[in-house]
């Protein structure tokens, strides 16, 4: 096989075969643990390397020799409108691994086809029936056509915006469920988008760049490196943050209302038929349509105090709103809408506050002295060190640290004046 090796081709070959490896070890993933989003992400880091692959091999002498030259022309190495959806039902699928494309969900991909039936008709006209170049006449490959490239670039932003609203959504959506939903905000996934979108912001300015100061074809090359530097980080960054999602979430872009999946067992989580989940709708508080339930709304405060305060159902660490719900016997729906409604917060922050405050009771009887603060910590209910100067910040605006600090001047100021 023709390849010339210099630095730019060898630089990109380097890149390409890694990408392609760990594309196959997400394919080996999804084949043995059956987890939908290796399967996604595989397919993007394929994707991925095919992107590169007209420049890496480009810059190896392909263009300009035959048969390869037909290879690269007529061959679609640059699916930009499978790029998008491929991320977006990564996203989806990282938060409801359960997650199944629709019939409805398949219109997604019809661009991809579309394009993918132009190019066989290019195959079949040009070297089946005319046997002359047609299509390719200009001596142009159609992957780098303007218009494709601006379709395809409006494509993949329109994917990451939704994939976007879609995570939003999903933490919203996880904190009015679980305790310790600071466990469950996937890092990793804001890193991903940050990641992709530093790939499209790139992208702009080349075509920006090629527009203004009409930059030669070799000046585009560090974009493509660029490009494969990102998708090689995604690999390594993706197949070694390995997430387990603890609530099954659903929802619809443009839609208030979001869904979450909430399983009725502490046991992990497994595509099995015998699990058994509650469904919560989560959406905006609507006061004119809950007016039926504004006398009740201080029973229930009183009711969620007893179960999360008195009980002390706040020191659990994994305390989830079906917890709750199956203590008070009700609708986990209707018991999310009443802490919201009651308490003006969602369920991570209310039951954040109750075990800041039984921290705070701690640290005031000198029990800092005898213990860690992180022993404390652990004590009143939280499973991580993050997640508690997190919580304590957000309910205190100062640290632990600074907190103790406090006390100890304003006891001193007070013994001062006696």
């Amino acid at each position: 096989m023709l390849f010339y090796f210099d630095f730019y081709s060898s630089l990109l070959l380097i890149f390409f075969v890694h990408t392609l490896v760990y594309a196959i070890l997400f394919f080996v993933k999804y084949k043995k643990q059956n987890l939908k989003s290796s399967l996604w992400l595989g397919f993007f880091l394929l994707l991925a390397a095919l992107y590169i692959t007209p420049w890496m091999v480009g810059f190896a002498g392909w263009y300009g020799k035959q048969p390869y030259r037909d290879i690269l022309f007529y061959t679609p190495f640059q699916h930009l409108f499978l790029i998008g959806p491929c991320i977006f039902f990564y996203i989806k699928s990282l938060f409801n691994p359960s997650f199944k494309i629709s019939k409805k969900e398949a219109f997604h991909f019809l661009p991809a086809i579309l394009y993918f039936c132009f190019c066989v008709l290019m195959v079949v006209y040009d070297k089946l029936i005319i046997n002359d170049y047609y299509f390719l006449r200009d001596g142009q490959d159609r992957d780098f056509d303007n218009w494709y490239q601006l379709l395809g670039f409006i494509s993949m932003i329109s994917y990451f915006i939704a994939s976007i609203k879609y995570y939003n959504a999903y933490k919203k959506a996880i904190e009015n469920v679980i305790s310790n939903s600071a466990d469950f905000l996937f890092t990793w996934v804001r890193n991903f988008l940050f990641a992709f979108l530093f790939i499209l912001i790139a992208w702009f300015l080349l075509a920006l760049l090629m527009q203004i100061l009409n930059i030669r074809y070799i000046d585009s090359w560090w974009y493509f490196l660029a490009f494969a530097i990102c998708c090689y980080y995604i690999a390594i960054a993706g197949y070694s943050n390995a997430v387990e999602a603890k609530v099954f979430f659903k929802t619809k872009i443009f839609s208030k209302e979001n869904t979450a999946l909430l399983q009725q067992s502490s046991t992990r989580l497994l595509l099995e038929n015998d699990i058994k989940f509650e469904e919560i709708i989560i959406n905006e508080f609507n006061e004119e349509a809950n007016i039926d339930y504004a006398k009740e709304w201080e029973q229930w405060k009183q009711k969620i105090e007893q179960v999360i305060l008195v009980d002390k159902y706040y020191e659990e660490p994994e305390l989830t709103l079906f917890d709750i719900a199956k203590k008070l016997n009700t609708n986990i729906s209707m018991l999310s809408k009443a802490i919201n409604k009651t308490f003006n917060c969602n369920f991570n922050d209310l039951v954040n506050g109750y075990r800041i405050e039984a921290f705070s009771n701690l640290i005031k009887i000198g029990e800092h002295k005898r213990q860690t603060i992180l022993s404390l910590a652990f004590e009143v209910g939280f499973n991580s060190k993050a997640t508690f100067n997190r919580a304590f910040k957000k309910v205190k605006g100062i640290t632990p640290q600074e907190f103790i600090k406090l006390g100890i001047i304003l006891k001193n100021s007070w013994q001062n004046r006696l």
